[in-house]
């Protein structure tokens, strides 16, 4: 059975079908599912969703492509958030230059005084990065209290090796099924098996040979496959270790 660390079933793309979906998850193999939030309505939507079904959690946070829309109330209402059961993490929170979607100062703040509510809440943190490693080491490095995991990592080993060392985890979507995707891979096989987490980062990322369709939970199954045949072990040892790290990191209730 497999553990769905990061997906966003509050997105609209799941609008018509969500619940039939989801009603469907544990007979397709998998036993768990994280809904990351993006924003603050985001969040409250996929709270609201992990509170219909037990196998289902949350984390609480606003991207950083959000961060411009955050003011003076909103740790105040992540915070309230964060107070619900079935909250688990403060995510998906971080810095991305790709897009600069909100201004790079803006991110940084924000990702701050969210990183001060984990340390606040001690509670674990889920960390976006993309092409703003060398800023998000800068600002993690004040936070060696913190628990957390980097998802969605696409960096290489060495990368991989600075996060370990720092005691992080790492988790790894469908992108590690794509043909050109050999760094990845070779980071993923890299991370000690203890240190490792499977995410579909639904409906975002589809792994082969599902690339292109909305992406779901139960894609799992194909990032499984890979990783497990590039460590030489089973699919069924790969899922027992995953759902063991996640259920320890997030804390999720026997």
């Amino acid at each position: 059975m497999f553990f769905d660390t990061h997906a966003h079933y509050d997105d609209e793309r799941f609008d018509e079908d969500r619940d039939l979906l989801l009603e469907s998850m544990q007979e397709s193999g998998v036993s768990l599912i994280l809904n990351a939030g993006s924003s603050i309505e985001n969040s409250r939507r996929g709270l609201q969703i992990a509170e219909k079904y037990p196998f289902m959690y949350a984390a609480i946070g606003v991207h950083p492509h959000d961060a411009k829309e955050m003011d003076g109330d909103s740790i105040n209402e992540l915070r309230e958030l964060l107070r619900a059961p079935k909250a688990l993490a403060v995510g998906e929170i971080g810095l991305d230059y790709h897009y600069n979607l909100s201004p790079v100062e803006v991110q940084k703040q924000r990702f701050r005084e969210q990183l001060e509510l984990a340390r606040e809440t001690k509670m674990p943190v889920i960390i976006h990065e993309r092409e703003a490693f060398a800023d998000v080491m800068e600002i993690i490095s004040d936070y060696h209290d913190l628990h957390g995991v980097f998802h969605c990592f696409s960096g290489d080993k060495h990368a991989a090796k600075r996060l370990l060392d720092m005691g992080w985890m790492l988790s790894f979507t469908g992108v590690v099924t794509f043909k050109k995707a050999t760094v990845a891979r070779e980071a993923a096989s890299f991370v000690p098996i203890d240190r490792l987490m499977l995410e579909t980062d639904a409906p975002y990322l589809s792994p082969e040979p599902r690339r292109g369709a909305r992406n779901d939970s139960r894609n799992l199954t194909y990032i499984a496959q890979r990783l497990a045949s590039e460590r030489g072990i089973s699919v069924e040892e790969l899922a027992d270790a995953t759902t063991r790290n996640g259920r320890d990191f997030f804390g999720v209730p026997d």
